[in-house]
């Protein structure tokens, strides 16, 4: 058989005959043709293109929705429709929770492909929610804090994550971050040609001037943890500025509030300040901070904390002995030791509290059944790691990246090919590399590298040459360790699956240990600083994370045995934490069904268009692709057991009842005509394609069954019709002969009173009343039976089937057995705390507590201090009919119906249009739809005044006020809104140490960085008047919470005359009432207040 034109087959588990070379080859002319992506059966290539390909579209994106596989080209997309039709059980599969592992080096493209499978199965759910937007925010967000520039990759992620995404009848509901390792020592070092993580550079590209002065920041080149310099503040200064809106936008809508912000960024310049603290040292080797150094001033300011007592930590430790207090003062590299260790705990902890918040602001808004929910995961994790010096950090991350191979492994080889045997089929073994021994290597207890590691950092006089020794003594034989030539070195080298690393085991032990220094954990629980006080008040969970609800494990174990150290609870050391999030990170996985992407990189040196044979040869080798591409072609990737497999494709024989045995397996699968499979003893052996041509057959009799459907259920509606339409006659004519008995009751009784004044002159005329020719027996209609209008009814076989009840929920975690605290808890809140959404009542109180504010504008020339544009709770309808005469781009905002927020509607060229308007948890405004995050609905309609919305070409223009002598917000505003402006007036202005609020940008702020471009607003921002707190949207686990402080002061209100609306005579088009009357009273003294306090003339 011909070998098809080399690159013109798209799965090559499809070639008759395929080895390296043809292999390397259908890669390299597929890649040369800008063909990116190449299917091996059900796993996906990616090579990286290491440049911008217009593939990625929304045109694009619509080819891949819920369709087969082989129906389009191979693409990344597909990769998310297929874990889709899986969740939602298309096609006649069984709905199974999915995790998609994306695996390869750094640099191979595994964080471009995560956001590209989390954008498309965005789209996928076909819906536009506030969330969805959220979710597409939390990857750059991340990547801003824990992403660096390294030798190998310009966008290398410095953490692994897994994130997991809640879905319920096909619309995603929740998601939740699981993050492993960050690489903290890169904040306080960087190897040559590398960087820091992205933060540092976004914030001095994007600050304004003014802003780095108020965070103390000097020129980048001076900053020590900027090892290198920032040179990219010169070439790519314009990128990073954009990079820095975008975060700066990203944390707006995700839902991170001002004051959260503000201490963030005061954070991230502590550390660098932090970390240009010098120490010199007496003759007594006591280290002290030099005199003329202003950067631990600095640090300690933003920190909130006493300078003394930072100077303090950082070089001396106190303990107590026998009740008496005993100090040590540190030497000069001590000092330096602890500084570092304390930058690194700040950064490490803080980006724990991101992940923390992120979680808690994306968790599922409503309780959902176990059975109703189902997951897809996404395994983003650093890549294998190969540099001039290795240390404990690429060690952790190519321990991390074996046990993804083996994990591969397992699923593609070994289980499968056990299970041939097993099942007795006819098959020939696949021989495949196994890495079980190199895990062996560093996980096995107790002689293990990690094992030894955290043994030998439980002794402080162990040094990192007495740990490489013994590694030496118990490995020294191993196939897969390597000693150094040198006796005295700290070097030593494995053969990972990847190839052979050489490690410099300096200062592992300290790295394992993770020690802070003696204080500093109970100095910066008082600090003034929120964020520093809360993320070191609370605790480390078995995997590392940050547990701010302080959970206890209800699975710890007690010994019985005394503890040797006297009852002291024993640290858990880095090591020990990332083995237990490899532990739990492979449950997670393999709970679900695996997809695989294998990402590859095409050459070193990240050049567009050069594909370098040799290195992607070796990727194909120890990544086992040619094995890989073999067992697909040859074995049988699905294998459902007899019953399962009959009581799913039952139907193709048109059987209700089915009995789960082989001989009735062996009639499905001659009647869907498939061939290639295989029957076991217990189980069918199909092949991959398999499942598409029986979804095919599935698709086929699905539309013959709802033509049936549509018969049927047109002759029994039709039945049902003619019942009814039967019974409507009948009591059509009962109540006709009713009102003709009535009628014939009412003449003869006037007939009788006729005949009764005739008969008897003595009877007064008024005695039986006046007579008035208009008292007629009523009118009795005709019943015309063809004019009866019949309600079909709902019936049984018409409502949807719920699917059956599962036991996994999203964000299960194994057992701590080695620590008392557990990770925090993601429940939803109830969103009914002011009743229903949708209820009249519950959509009043919500805005009486909660939005008045938003709607004051000093400046509305009506003078009742509400903006124009401004409407009460009104119909979709309602709104275009007011809108209906009014020129292109006239627009309103009126409070929604069905939930609590607003719809932004206006005047386009040919109708009206709507947009739904979501108010976030850190109480500023959203278009959905919109990327933008707006601090009020004033800056909201201001902005789209000058700004386009995305798919309508146009901008918004003038207010569509209320009509005359109507009001349709009265309901809204309570009888004492002028009365509340006033009492606003009244109270004291708050203003933070050190701080002051600076309006830029269309936002006022409490130090938090502006918007690079942002210019001053014209109009001051209403002031609040809120009496009750605003409604969390999710449980913050704080320990101490601190309340929202006021820091807005009262906007001036000029004077102008109001005057209240009269009667009219007219219908007015829009019900509603009169405008509200104004308190004079309360206006004058407003009014009063005002010039007193700003001079307003």
């Amino acid at each position: 058989m011909d070998r098809p034109e080399p690159g013109s087959v798209e799965d090559l588990a499809t070639l008759a005959k395929l080895d390296d070379s043809i292999l390397l080859d259908e890669l390299r002319v597929r890649y040369n043709k800008n063909l990116i992506y190449t299917y091996v059966g059900d796993i996906l290539i990616a090579v990286n293109p290491f440049r911008e390909l217009d593939i990625y579209g929304t045109e694009e994106s619509q080819k891949y929705y819920l369709e087969k596989k082989s129906s389009n080209p191979p693409h990344i997309f597909a990769i998310s429709d297929a874990a889709y039709q899986c969740i939602t059980g298309y096609g006649g599969r069984t709905p199974t929770n999915q995790c998609i592992l994306i695996s390869g080096e750094s640099g191979a493209g595994k964080t471009e492909s995560t956001k590209l499978i989390i954008k498309q199965l965005i789209e996928l759910c076909r819906s536009n929610t506030q969330l969805e937007q959220q979710i597409l925010q939390v990857n750059p967000l991340l990547e801003a804090f824990g992403n660096a520039q390294t030798s190998m990759n310009n966008n290398s992620s410095r953490f692994g994550k897994y994130i997991q995404l809640a879905f319920r009848n096909g619309h995603v509901i929740g998601a939740k971050i699981s993050e492993y390792l960050l690489e903290r020592s890169r904040l306080v070092r960087q190897n040559p040609e590398e960087e820091n993580f992205h933060i540092f550079y976004y914030m001095f590209a994007g600050l304004t001037t003014e802003y780095q002065q108020r965070f103390h920041l000097q020129n980048p080149e001076k900053y020590r943890y900027l090892s290198n310099g920032a040179s990219c503040l010169k070439n790519e200064k314009k990128s990073l500025k954009e990079n820095y809106e975008d975060l700066r936008n990203s944390l707006d809508l995700v839902g991170f509030t001002d004051d959260e912000q503000e201490n963030l960024f005061n954070m991230i310049a502590a550390v660098l300040n932090l970390g240009n603290v010098q120490f010199g040292m007496d003759d007594d080797e006591a280290s002290f901070v030099e005199d003329d150094n202003s950067f631990i001033k600095v640090a300690s300011t933003l920190l909130g904390i006493p300078t003394e007592e930072v100077a303090g930590t950082l070089t001396s430790m106190v303990t107590y002995t026998r009740g008496e207090e005993v100090k040590r003062n540190y030497t000069q590299q001590q000092a330096a030791d602890a500084r570092d260790a304390i930058a690194k705990a700040i950064y490490g902890r803080m980006f724990g509290w991101i992940v923390n918040k992120i979680n808690q602001l994306l968790a599922p808004q409503e309780y959902t059944e176990e059975g109703d929910r189902r997951e897809i995961g996404i395994l983003d994790i650093f890549g294998f790691e190969h540099f001039e010096k290795n240390s404990f950090e690429q060690a952790c991350i190519n321990l991390a990246n074996e046990q993804l191979q083996f994990f591969f492994n397992q699923h593609v080889f070994r289980l499968e090919q056990e299970e041939y045997t097993k099942e007795g089929i006819d098959w020939k073994e696949i021989k495949f590399v196994d890495n079980q021994p190199l895990l062996d290597l560093f996980l096995a207890k107790p002689i293990g590298i990690l094992s030894l590691l955290d043994e030998e950092s439980q002794f402080p006089k162990a040094t990192d040459a007495t740990f490489v020794d013994k590694l030496n003594k118990h490995f020294g034989k191993n196939s897969y360790y390597g000693k150094s030539q040198q006796s005295k070195s700290s070097k030593f080298t494995i053969s990972h699956y990847a190839g052979k690393v050489t490690y410099d085991a300096s200062e592992w032990l300290e790295k394992n240990r993770d020690s802070l220094p003696a204080g500093l954990q109970e100095m910066l629980q008082g600090s003034t600083n929120d964020l520093a006080k809360l993320i070191f008040r609370a605790q480390i969970t078995r995997t590392g994370t940050l547990a701010l609800q302080s959970r206890k494990s209800r699975h710890t174990r007690k010994s019985k045995r005394p503890s040797v150290d006297g009852g002291r609870k024993r640290k858990q050391t880095v090591g020990g934490q990332f083995k237990n999030s490899l532990q739990i990170l492979m449950e997670r996985m393999t709970s679900a069904t695996p997809i695989f992407v294998r990402c590859l990189k095409p050459n070193h040196v990240k050049s567009p268009g050069k594909f370098d044979s040799i290195y992607i040869k070796q990727q194909l080798l120890y990544t086992g692709m040619l094995e890989t591409t073999k067992i697909r072609r040859e074995g049988f990737a699905v294998r459902p057991t007899f019953p399962e497999f009959v009581e799913k494709y039952k139907i193709i024989v048109c059987k209700a009842s089915l009995p789960g045995t082989k001989e009735n397996c062996l009639k499905i699968l001659k009647a869907s005509k498939i061939t290639g499979w295989q029957l076991g003893k217990t189980k069918v052996f199909l092949k991959y394609y398999h499942m598409e041509q029986l979804a095919d057959i599935f698709k086929l009799m699905g539309k013959s069954a709802v033509q049936l459907q549509k018969l049927v259920r047109g002759f029994l509606g039709r039945c049902d019709y003619k019942r009814h339409l039967a019974e409507a006659r009948q009591q059509a004519m009962r109540v006709q002969h009713l009102l003709e008995s009535i009628q014939n009751l009412s003449i003869d009784l006037t007939n009788h009173q006729q005949v009764a004044l005739l008969n008897d002159q003595k009877i007064p005329k008024a005695f039986f009343g006046k007579y008035d020719e208009s008292d007629q027996p009523p009118y009795i209609p005709s019943f015309n039976s063809d004019v009866i209008s019949i309600q079909p009814s709902m019936r049984s076989y018409e409502q949807p089937v719920k699917p059956p009840p599962t036991s996994r929920e999203m964000g299960t975690q194994a057992s701590s057995s080695e620590s008392e605290f557990s990770d925090d808890e993601f429940k939803p809140i109830s969103s009914t705390n002011f009743g229903p959404p949708g209820t009249k009542h519950a959509t009043i109180r919500w805005f009486k507590e909660t939005q008045t504010q938003q709607v004051y504008d000093p400046v509305n020339t009506d003078g009742n201090f509400i903006a124009e544009w401004f409407h009460g709770v009104i119909s979709r309808k309602a709104s275009e009919r007011l809108l209906k005469s009014k020129q292109v781009g006239c627009f309103l905002v009126r409070v929604s119906e069905s939930r609590f927020g607003y719809t932004l509607s206006f005047r386009a060229k040919d109708r009206s249009r709507h947009y739904m308007i979501d108010q976030l948890a850190n109480k500023k405004f959203l278009i959905i739809g919109e990327p933008k995050v707006h601090r009020t609905l004033k800056d909201l309609v201001e902005y789209h005044k000058k700004n386009k919305l995305s798919n309508w070409d146009g901008f918004l223009q003038v207010p569509c006020g209320q009509e005359h002598g109507e009001c349709d917000y009265q309901d809204l505003m309570g009888d004492n809104f002028y009365f509340t402006l006033e009492e606003e007036q009244k109270k004291p202005v708050y203003t933070r140490p050190r701080q002051s609020a600076v309006i830029k940008g269309n936002r006022v702020s409490r130090n938090v960085p502006p918007r690079a471009e942002g210019k001053r607003i014209s109009q001051p921002v209403a002031p609040s008047v809120d009496k009750i707190p605003p409604r969390q949207s999710q449980v913050i686990p704080t320990p101490d919470k601190v309340p929202t402080r006021q820091s807005q002061a009262a906007p001036p209100i000029p004077q102008r005359n109001y005057t209240q609306s009269q009667n009219h005579d007219r219908q007015s088009q829009v019900s509603g009432r009169p405008l509200p009357k104004r308190p004079d009273e309360a206006y004058q003294r407003l009014l009063q207040n005002q010039n007193e306090q700003h001079g307003y003339h």
